[in-house]
């Protein structure tokens, strides 16, 4: 066991300084296209439309406000996770800021999107919660908000 070890180790370890690259590259691709297929334009205004709606049912002041806010941070907290791990190969301490910042405001959304959106998936046993995608977006999100770029 311990020589299979070695050896995948010794085959891996060119990789150590980009595995994190696939996480967060995907991290931000998904988000900024969550966010991304809500803009006003005319041929994505049924997204946008459909989330006001929800949120007058559900009585959220300002439902058009709120909209707006979820698109900016899934846009801009897609995009500077990306960013961020970018402008660290060159300035770590400002690249490792935008990332861990980035990733708060994705924390705070998915924790929203959670209570808000979907109440229901925490009854026990939390299969829904455990198989969505928004868990792994909110998992990743808060992996970037502990490690930021290290």
């Amino acid at each position: 066991m311990k020589k299979i070890n070695a050896r995948l180790d010794s085959i891996s370890s060119p990789f150590n300084n980009i595995a994190p690259w696939f996480f967060r590259i995907a991290l931000g691709i998904a988000f900024f296209l969550h966010g991304y297929k809500k803009l006003p334009a005319p041929f994505m205004m049924e997204e946008q439309h459909r989330m006001v709606t929800w949120f007058e049912s559900i009585f959220i002041p300002m439902p058009e406000v709120f909209v707006s806010i979820v698109i900016l941070v899934e846009i801009l907290g897609g995009v500077g996770i990306i960013l961020g791990g970018l402008i660290g190969l060159f300035a770590s301490q400002v690249g490792h800021f935008i990332t861990r910042i980035s990733a708060l405001f994705l924390v705070i959304l998915m924790f929203n999107v959670f209570y808000i959106g979907h109440p229901d998936w925490f009854v026990w046993p939390p299969m829904k919660l455990l198989t969505s995608e928004q868990m792994f977006l909110f998992v990743l999100s808060v992996y970037f908000l502990i490690r930021g770029n290290k």
